[in-house]
């Protein structure tokens, strides 16, 4: 990504979306965003892109071993559920009483 402008998405921590590509694509399944980085263009979503990770023993992990966590997705490769129209949707921005909100394309709800 270019260093010069922030680039803004729509999709924020806390949101609902389904993985439109990729190994874990679903549809009809949604999932919460744990994590957005935008410096990278990616988002972590919860139960998508599980790997494993070897750990050594530390004070706060005291066995180590092998645990399994999310890793990143392009912010590309997913879309915000609409619970409304009940699959996913594109997003526009309006103006609601001098302030920017989130509204669906395909239902015209509010994002929340």
């Amino acid at each position: 990504m270019s260093n010069r402008f922030k680039p803004k998405f729509n999709i924020k921590k806390g949101d609902t979306v389904v993985v439109i590509a990729g190994d874990d694509k679903d549809l009809k399944k949604p999932r919460k965003v744990l994590e957005v980085i935008v410096d990278k263009g990616r988002v972590v979503v919860e139960g998508v892109n599980i790997m494993t990770k070897h750990t050594k023993p530390s004070a706060q992990n005291t066995k180590g071993g092998i645990v399994k966590m999310e890793a990143s997705v392009n912010i590309s490769n997913v879309a915000l559920w609409d619970a409304k129209a009940g699959g996913p949707s594109k997003i526009k921005r309006s103006r609601d009483n001098g302030k920017l909100v989130r509204v669906f394309k395909k239902s015209g709800e509010v994002v929340k």
